[in-house]
């Protein structure tokens, strides 16, 4: 999501591949032989992985279109701190808070729900997490908010009471068709991990 969404932005062209993760094709292989993991972008020849190294690739190798990162080191230091806060905390609290059951799934709650507003103390007021600019951590989060509602539902909160300023910001990034066309629908979303939940419980 992205890479689809920092492409988007870039008005760059594209060709996209689904992977079967359960059969992963020789060219996954081949081209991420370390993780052999998606995504991976494949740019004159090279593969180059990692979705938030693949984004930062895209802006520097696109730089006379839609800067994703600041042009001041500093800013751009710091909008690289926040984009691996996101990575490392939200997608594996936030999976603890779906995936599992009573203290375990409290305490994940409430620590992806820190999270959370420790990233919405830093957006503060701001339009996107960069000031009126949407750039790289804007790319970072706002995939996770097609967890929003499988989150409040089987962690039984509300992400719009516990953090209205980050649900505001949400809708703002909807609102732009690089993000809209990229992310999945949230009940779909929902779905697709209740399936994952029985599998789960069968194991």
């Amino acid at each position: 999501m992205r890479v689809r969404i920092a492409l988007k932005e870039k008005g760059i062209d594209y060709e996209s591949k689904e992977e079967n993760l359960s059969n992963k094709s020789s060219l996954l292989l081949k081209m991420n032989p370390v993780y052999k993991q998606i995504p991976v972008l494949i740019h004159n020849g090279k593969p180059v992985c990692e979705s938030l190294i693949i984004v930062q690739y895209i802006d520097e190798v696109w730089k006379d279109k839609t800067p994703l990162l600041p042009s001041d080191p500093c800013e751009r230091s710091h909008a690289r701190f926040w984009a691996d806060y996101v990575d490392k905390k939200i997608y594996s609290t936030g999976r603890l808070a779906w995936a599992t059951k009573g203290e375990v799934q409290e305490a994940a709650k409430k620590e992806v729900i820190d999270h959370f507003k420790q990233l919405e103390t830093e957006l503060g007021d701001k339009t996107f997490f960069g000031g009126d600019q949407f750039g790289l951590v804007d790319i970072a989060l706002i995939p996770f908010y097609s967890w929003f509602y499988a989150l409040e539902t089987c962690g039984n909160f509300s992400m719009i009471h516990e953090c209205p300023k980050l649900v505001g910001w949400a809708k703002r990034c909807m609102e732009r068709e690089s993000v809209s066309t990229s992310l999945p629908d949230q009940y779909k979303v929902y779905d697709f991990i209740l399936e994952l939940k029985k599998k789960l419980d069968l194991d």
